[in-house]
């Protein structure tokens, strides 16, 4: 029997993608939000597409706000676009 895949929703477009492909955008226990390459961090997890498009279509329609249960600062937008610069497409 195959081995079950798991999948997850990106809350810029909405779609079901495997886990692997996509970004853990995580909050911390402290409250501190920033991307999860590795998917290991604790906190509670949203996930995005490596795809700066998915994350500008998640700001505009507050998905992570309405996942994180809270307003996040306009500095925590542009320091996740910042990362999502830096990392390479294969990441």
């Amino acid at each position: 029997m195959p081995k079950k895949i798991p999948m997850r929703q990106c809350v810029g477009c909405r779609e079901m993608k495997e886990k692997k492909s996509l970004i853990r955008v995580v909050k911390s226990p402290e409250g501190e939000v920033s991307l999860d390459f590795k998917g290991k961090l604790p906190g509670r997890g949203a996930y995005v597409c490596p795809n700066p498009e998915c994350l500008k279509r998640a700001r505009k329609s507050r998905a992570l706000e309405r996942a994180f249960s809270g307003a996040l600062p306009s500095e925590v937008w542009e320091g996740l676009e910042s990362q999502m610069k830096e990392v390479p497409p294969d990441a």
